[in-house]
């Protein structure tokens, strides 16, 4: 249909959008909703686990300063003028063909979790001085960088370059990671990082920063791998902070051995975590940035060339699920948007199966095409900084930062990182952070999807190899899905499944919304559920409750039927042998023993339930 022009209007006739007309507005809807408030920004707000307020919206008037451009101090906009990240991928067997296999499509960088003896099989095809090659060796880090520059010189991958001539890895349309300085695409020498871990080895990471710096000097010798903080339940902020201090920490080892300033910058990467909360991780990698920079100014290599973080972003293995690990395909691609529109310097996105074993070749091509779209389909490398000037991604920026360097400063108080690691002050504060986390997940304020929200219970079950000893000691922390797993655990090794009636009062239309939610819920913890139909009779409620086989029932219908009917129905369940009937929804009544509601603590009613069964946790 044509608007006739008369009837028209430009943008420009409709009244201005102002943060006081939209507080009006807000305030109507939460006085309607019950809430008394003069702040409607107050009222909405929320907190992250480690103290950090997200507002629910967002002006120019909140945009913190000029971030500068990319490339330049603060490096907030990114520490490279140009777009693009390195695709790394983790290897922690050495298996010359899936490594091969990477490398054909699309990987261009690989990070070796391998003991130093198994580090030429894996690398017996591959060309040294056109990829990056991350070690991860734990304990034997030094063994493991000998190995490699062995390797190196043997092959003449050094820092000049040398005589391998060979095609390269890189397959068509992978050009969009290329031009990363210091990386792969180089005609020749070292690149990557040879994994060293100044606080847990000064000396090793000592010995090798100063090869580095006379021998190879596309290459770095430490990683300050802030992936443990996160993994042992701490917040964004926390994080960060601690990422800091460690790397303070390393400065200080490497300049006290003789290193300058400007070497010792030059021989570290940080390693942080990338979850699905994409905001958070896009401003948690910009701030780091900052909070860097802000360490070179006050060491005085501000802008010196090598003083910007480099930065390795992997997908978080504490948001990994074992339970519908399909769903984890969805985690880890908005991971990696987060990570690459975050400005990380290489990605590594963790299998789907990384939970159940060793990932199969199925789930590495899934995690490296994963890349591979977002780069070349999604275009997402293109642009530098595109979360730039949102006006919600740059205040958090600044708030995560301002948050995060208030937490290295504790640690500084401390007596330094080292000190505070050995006291506990850090794994304390990371443990009250995890508990607060944890309250979160049982009362399902923070859902996940295939686990304590729309669990499959008829999933087949993925079986995958072990990963290697040291992988699976270093691998240990928590996992957000843990409580509700541990449940389905549980249900699934019962000879019998155990299982809920939910006594359906009234038609369709009044009880299906209790009804489901409460089925939700308890499938979460692997218990099945029966459903009674659409009836009010008490006695056929009771007897299709003695036919189930179940010994817990649930009423579900509404607040009005709940009335009429809720004492009856408990009366006539209790009569039919059930010990132990909930009600879905509020309300107190005559023989109904608790309630299921919205942000009520369901890991807590599933507990409740195997031990109202006699199920042994």
């Amino acid at each position: 249909m044509t608007v006739p022009p008369e009837e028209s209007r430009s943008a420009a006739e409709f009244p201005p959008v102002t943060r006081d007309r939209w507080r009006e507005l807000a305030l109507g809807v939460l006085r309607k909703s019950g809430v008394e408030t003069g702040s409607p920004e107050e009222a909405l707000a929320s907190t992250t686990y480690d103290g950090v307020t997200i507002a629910p919206i967002y002006d120019a008037s909140d945009l913190p300063g000029d971030p500068g451009l990319p490339g330049a101090v603060p490096y907030v906009r990114g520490s490279r003028p140009e777009g693009g990240w390195e695709v790394r991928q983790r290897h922690e067997v050495p298996d010359p063909e899936a490594i091969l296999a990477d490398l054909e499509n699309g990987v261009n960088s690989l990070w070796l979790a391998l003991d130093p003896e198994d580090l030429p099989r894996a690398l017996e095809r591959v060309h040294l001085n056109l990829i990056s090659v991350t070690l991860d060796a734990g304990k034997r880090t030094r063994e493991a960088a000998e190995v490699l520059l062995t390797l190196a010189g043997e092959r003449g991958s050094t820092a000049s370059g040398g005589p391998e001539t060979h095609e390269t890895h890189e397959t068509p349309g992978t050009q969009g990671t290329q031009g990363t300085p210091g990386t792969q695409g180089t005609s020749g020498g070292l690149t990557g990082n040879l994994g060293a871990d100044v606080l847990a080895d000064a000396r090793t990471a000592i010995e090798l920063a100063r090869r580095c710096v006379r021998d190879h000097p596309g290459l770095r010798a430490a990683v300050v791998d802030a992936t443990p903080y996160h993994d042992a339940g701490g917040g964004d902020a926390e994080e960060l902070g601690c990422s800091i201090a460690a790397g303070v920490a390393a400065l200080r080892a490497l300049t006290g051995a003789g290193l300058t300033m400007e070497q010792a910058f030059g021989q570290l990467e940080f390693r942080y975590a990338a979850t699905a909360d994409q905001f958070l991780t896009v401003a948690k990698l910009r701030a780091a940035r900052r909070l860097w920079a802000r360490v070179a100014e006050v060491c005085g290599v501000s802008g010196v060339p090598g003083a910007a973080q480099r930065q390795h972003a992997v997908t978080s293995s504490a948001m990994m699920t074992a339970r519908d690990p399909w769903v984890n395909m969805l985690r880890t691609t908005l991971a990696c948007f987060a990570a690459g529109t975050g400005g990380a310097d290489a990605v590594t996105v963790q299998p789907f199966d990384a939970r159940l074993g060793l990932p199969d070749a199925f789930a590495r091509r899934i995690a490296r095409n994963t890349q591979s779209l977002l780069v070349e389909e999604a275009g997402v490398a293109r642009v530098i900084d595109p979360a730039g000037g949102s006006f919600y991604v740059e205040r958090l920026t600044e708030d995560l930062a301002v948050r995060a360097w208030e937490w290295f400063q504790e640690i500084e108080r401390a007596g330094g990182m080292a000190e505070a690691l050995a006291s506990g002050f850090v794994a304390g504060r990371l443990a009250a952070t995890w508990e607060r986390h944890s309250d979160g997940i049982a009362t399902r304020r923070d859902p996940i999807t295939g686990v304590s929200e729309f669990p499959d219970l008829a999933e087949r079950p993925i079986g995958r190899r072990a990963r290697p000893g040291r992988s699976t000691e270093e691998s240990a922390g928590v996992h957000y899905a843990q409580g509700f797993e541990a449940l389905r655990d549980l249900a699934d090794a019962q000879e019998s499944r155990p299982r809920v009636f939910l006594a359906t009062i009234g038609p369709v239309a009044s009880h299906t919304a209790r009804a489901s939610f409460a089925a939700n819920l308890f499938q979460a913890g692997g218990i099945a559920t029966v459903t009674g139909g659409a009836v009010t009779d008490p006695g056929e409620i009771a007897a299709a409750f003695a036919a189930s086989g179940a010994r817990i029932a649930c009423l579900c219908s509404s607040d009005r039927l709940y009335a009429g009917h809720a004492e009856a129905v408990a009366a006539a369940l209790r009569g039919a042998g059930a010990i132990k009937v909930w009600l879905a929804g509020k309300g107190d009544f005559e023989g109904v023993d608790a309630n299921l509601h919205a942000g009520c603590d369901a890991l807590a009613v599933l507990r409740t339930t195997f031990e109202d069964l006699g199920v042994a946790r």
